[in-house]
């Protein structure tokens, strides 16, 4: 075998349980033969879309897209109806398969059953192939900056050089042991997640999503992955920033403690604040903030037991990191290009630099310190991406908004600052919200709001045509806004 995963995976022990999940536990010898058999019923196929919960079927479908040399589209289950249809229409994929069908079906986007697989449904359809980039392994969407999602065009030898990467960093570590706790359709836990444990022969445990305490918009229990953590014993996992505050304060408010198990905890897709790395350390959890981007292969640099400063850690060997006007920029070999943009120009090595969007400096010591965006983009701490153009043309669209500004970086839901249309009552402001959240998937939408008078020149919140000044109307009821999330549970204010 060619590639370095699956040559890894043939060198274990035919015997040795590499994966687990609700249907049991997963050896060697049974996951190869299931690559196998998957990859020979994968002939014809171009493009394979996974739309599935978290399980070993999930990943070996992943190895057998990977084996028979097929471009494998990820679909994460948050995605809304429109963006599940952008990303299939905008990849020409050919065939799903998935745990969901009804939600494929729903798309009438002319997939029909054709057979099943580990109990998921594999769904075909005849459509016109599309230009994507020569050695494209994976095709991953993000979580959506605007409302029709980017496609980032991956190469297998560039998702190996990270998963090695982040292995070589940590092979001290004795990590035996993995919990799987993100969705698999985003990469960090993709790469991270499963690749680096599998090239070290670890096994990795794959419970479903729910039974880890996720509920779409009705949060996320932490009761439930500290259940899930005590069962599985692992010796590392990887959360985003809110999984990590919500587990810290459950351990706080219960006295109770994680697995002794633990070793190691990767935190990224959003800045960590270095208090909640604190706090959480004092409570059992060995924390480490990390920094990555899908253009990498999920990941750039990693703090470490031993190597642990402010920031988000030093490099991997696998990418180089350059400060250009103060802009991070970044090369590394997973890049291959947009759906529908230009191809980068790559160097001798197959590699490509490009500019992150991220502000920041390396410190004497070599370890990548970041210090915000160039953008407006807003991180939730769920690391979802978002525009706020895009939810505020949405909360625009109603009558009863009048002006808006949208914030949320590094919180777990989105707020607004909204000024009323003329003679709308808060309960037209209430059903607008609530209107314009229907049409935006969970992750998009407002959980809190402040309704403010008119945004305009005099009072310096508007420019003299009348375009909001983001900036200032974020200082100006900054203390507002901080009030609205201190109360816990989404709410709203009329000033």
């Amino acid at each position: 075998m060619s590639n370095p995963l699956l040559r890894a995976l043939a060198l274990q022990s035919p015997h040795a349980v590499l994966l687990s999940g609700a249907d049991g536990d997963w050896r060697t010898a049974d996951i190869l033969a299931q690559v196998e058999t998957l990859s020979s019923r994968l002939a014809g196929c171009r493009v394979l879309a996974v739309l599935a919960d978290n399980g070993p079927a999930w990943v070996m479908a992943d190895l057998a897209a990977m084996h028979a040399g097929k471009v494998h589209l990820p679909l994460p289950g948050f995605f809304s109806p429109d963006q599940m249809a952008h990303a299939l229409a905008r990849t020409a994929a050919d065939t799903v398969l998935t745990d969901q069908p009804e939600r494929i079906g729903a798309l009438d986007l002319g997939f029909s059953i054709t057979d099943r697989w580990m109990g998921m449904t594999l769904m075909r359809r005849v459509v016109a192939p599309v230009a994507i980039p020569a050695g494209t392994a994976k095709i991953s969407f993000t979580s959506g900056s605007t409302g029709a999602p980017k496609g980032v065009c991956l190469s297998a030898e560039g998702l190996h050089d990270t998963a090695g990467a982040v292995l070589d960093r940590l092979a001290d570590l004795p990590i035996q042991r993995h919990l799987a706790v993100l969705p698999l359709a985003l990469l960090l836990e993709n790469v991270a997640g499963v690749y680096t444990p599998l090239l070290r022969g670890a096994a990795v445990h794959l419970p479903p999503l729910q039974q880890l305490g996720w509920h779409g918009m009705a949060g996320f229990d932490p009761a439930a992955l500290h259940t899930a953590a005590e069962a599985a014993r692992p010796d590392s996992l990887i959360l985003v920033p809110e999984l990590l505050k919500a587990w810290t304060l459950y351990l706080a408010k219960t006295a109770e403690r994680p697995p002794l198990s633990l070793d190691y905890v990767a935190v990224g897709g959003a800045r960590v604040d270095p208090a909640l790395l604190q706090g959480a350390r004092a409570f059992g959890l060995p924390a480490y903030q990390g920094y990555g981007l899908t253009e990498c292969g999920s990941v750039v640099s990693l703090n470490r037991p031993g190597d642990d400063r402010p920031g988000v850690g030093r490099p991997l060997q696998h990418a180089r990191v350059r400060i250009d006007g103060g802009e991070v920029r970044v090369r590394a070999r997973a890049f291959l290009g947009y759906l529908d943009g230009e191809r980068p120009l790559t160097d001798s090595e197959g590699a490509v630099e490009f500019a992150t969007g991220d502000l920041g400096d390396v410190d004497a010591q070599g370890h990548l310190r970041l210090a915000g965006r160039r953008t407006n983009l807003l991180i939730s701490s769920f690391g979802r991406n978002l525009s706020p153009e895009w939810v505020e043309s949405a909360l625009l669209a109603q009558p009863a908004i009048g002006q808006v500004v949208v914030a949320g970086d590094e919180r777990p839901y989105l707020s607004a600052i909204l000024a009323p249309a003329p003679g709308a009552r808060p309960e037209d402001i209430a059903s607008a919200v609530d209107a314009a959240n229907a049409g935006l998937p969970d992750y998009a939408r407002i959980g809190a709001w402040l309704s403010v008078p008119p945004f305009d020149p005099r009072n310096g919140l508007a420019t003299g045509n009348g375009r909001p000044v983001r900036a200032a109307i974020l200082d100006r009821f900054a203390a507002q806004l901080a009030a609205l999330y201190d109360n816990k549970e989404p709410t709203h204010a009329v000033l």
